[in-house]
């Protein structure tokens, strides 16, 4: 479904990665792992529009999305939620998920402004689908809430929930698990698979190792910008390489 093909990315004279290629395919949960500053996080902006790779190319299906914008990708079905919970926090829970369907939006300035019946209508078609997505996370009876006023664990289902409310193909995830407690995280590792059988692949970048090995159907790992393995969860947990990487031996 997605496809990287020789990415590299340097910032001045550093070089934070260096000929990254591998294959993410449809229907599957991929976890992309890795010591601080492996290039994890840079790899997800570069595929989700926040940066631009020095060279290489990225493919979503046979299209190629190198340099696209973020909305142009959200079009595309490929949405993202963040290691630091974005939302905003003076909306309620609601109307944080509703924003995520501004891509499904047509009404124009002039219709919203004066409130004419097709904005009005599609308003309402929007409210509906972004409750259906809060019944989906488990939010729905906190809707009213204001989003600024919600525990960390729950903010970061309200990221997720706003993220499936642009109905993507594919979702990624940074660090999902950062900030939960073990509930949380169990709880958590419930929504993705149940995110999975909706359709929606989804790639995450995680440091909890329960997690990936629990969750993942395949695993690529990076170490100091360039790929260093990538096979099934038992696979990664028997290479020496990344044995190597995580605990500093040989």
């Amino acid at each position: 479904m997605l496809r990287l093909d020789g990415i590299t990315k340097v910032f001045g004279g550093l070089t934070a990665l260096e000929d990254i290629s591998f294959s993410i395919n449809e229907g599957l949960i991929t976890g992309i792992i890795g010591p601080n500053g492996a290039g994890k996080t840079t790899l997800f902006n570069i595929v989700t529009g926040l940066y631009a790779q020095t060279t290489g190319e990225v493919y979503l299906g046979e299209k190629n999305i190198s340099f696209l914008n973020t909305e142009r990708l959200a079009r595309l079905g490929v949405v993202r939620t963040f290691q630091n919970v974005e939302l905003f926090g003076q909306m309620t829970v609601l109307e944080n998920v509703m924003v995520g369907l501004h891509t499904q939006s047509s009404s124009g300035i002039f219709s919203c402004a004066f409130k004419l019946p097709g904005h009005l209508k599609e308003e309402k078609i929007i409210r509906e689908k972004s409750m259906e997505w809060l019944k989906f996370t488990g939010m729905v009876d906190i809707a009213d809430m204001k989003a600024g006023n919600l525990p960390f664990g729950k903010g970061r289902l309200l990221e997720i929930s706003r993220a499936l409310a642009a109905r993507p193909r594919m979702i990624l995830m940074d660090e999902p698990a950062a900030g939960l407690n073990s509930r949380e995280t169990d709880e958590l590792a419930m929504l993705i698979r149940k995110i999975r059988k909706e359709g929606i692949t989804i790639t995450l970048v995680e440091h909890d190792m329960d997690l990936v090995m629990d969750i993942c159907d395949s695993i690529v790992v990076l170490n100091l910008g360039k790929k260093l393995a990538e096979g099934t969860p038992r696979q990664i947990q028997e290479n020496p390489a990344v044995i190597s990487a995580y605990l500093g031996e040989g």
